[in-house]
This record gives structure tokens, C-alpha cells and sequence, in this order.
């Protein structure tokens, strides 16, 4: 069994404004989970996007504007939503206070297409 201890793993900027702790991925010994929070300032957040697998959004303090496709809806704490595969989606910080965001994609890599071809596509990929 391997305990993972999450506070003692590092942050990084993804972005102004996000930062981001990986939990779970391939680098921790995960072959089909990604779990990763995030922590947006008001008005940040990820921009339009979509993966090739499935995953799941949830607040869990504040609030976010998340879009799927051209649907639009308001999250507070203790809601999520789950995002299908292949669906052009993202989120940002509609509230006054930081955003806590956790994510869970059905891979252990962090890849995504963004609009934004300047966004980093792949994430938390193991050593070769």
C-alpha cells in the first residue's frame, strides 16, 4: 500500500492567479486516475479546453462560473459537474474569495487541447 501525503507535496503556478498541487497521476504510481486542486484569485481560472477522457469538477470552496460546451452554470461549494470526453469546457473564479477546485480525469496524465496554444498540453508525466 502506498500513502501518499498530500500536504507534502509541492504547488505550482499554472498560470497568474492558479495555483496547482498534483495528488494523484502517474507519477505517484496511478495507471488510470489524475486527481489534481487547483486554488484560483477571483476572476481566474482554466480557460477553454477539452480532454479525451472523462472528468470531474468539484468546488470545493467558493464559486465558478463552469461551462461545457455552450451550457453555463454557477458552483458553490460542494457541487461538481462531470464533464464528458471531447467536450470543450472550463471554469473561473466568479466569487470575491479564492477559488479551491478539485479535479479527477479518468487518466493518470494531464493532457488537454486547448484554445489557447500557448497553455502547456501535458502534464505530470513520469521520468523515462
Amino acid at each position: 500500500m502506498r500513502i501518499l501525503d498530500h500536504e507534502a507535496q509541492a504547488t505550482e503556478e499554472w498560470r497568474p492567479g492558479v495555483v496547482t498541487r498534483m495528488r494523484v497521476s502517474a507519477v505517484t504510481g496511478s495507471v488510470q486516475l489524475c486527481v489534481f486542486e487547483q486554488w484560483c484569485e477571483p476572476g481566474k481560472g482554466a480557460p477553454t479546453h477539452l480532454h479525451a477522457v472523462e472528468e470531474v469538477l468539484a468546488v470545493m470552496q467558493g464559486q465558478a462560473e463552469i461551462w461545457v460546451e455552450d451550457e453555463r452554470a454557477v458552483l458553490s461549494a460542494g457541487q461538481s459537474v462531470v464533464v464528458p470526453a471531447g467536450r470543450r469546457h472550463g471554469f473561473r473564479n466568479t466569487g470575491e474569495q479564492t477559488l479551491h477546485v478539485m479535479a479527477t480525469l479518468a487518466a493518470s496524465i494531464f493532457e488537454a487541447s486547448f484554445d489557447d496554444r500557448q497553455e502547456i498540453s501535458r502534464r505530470w508525466v513520469p521520468a523515462s
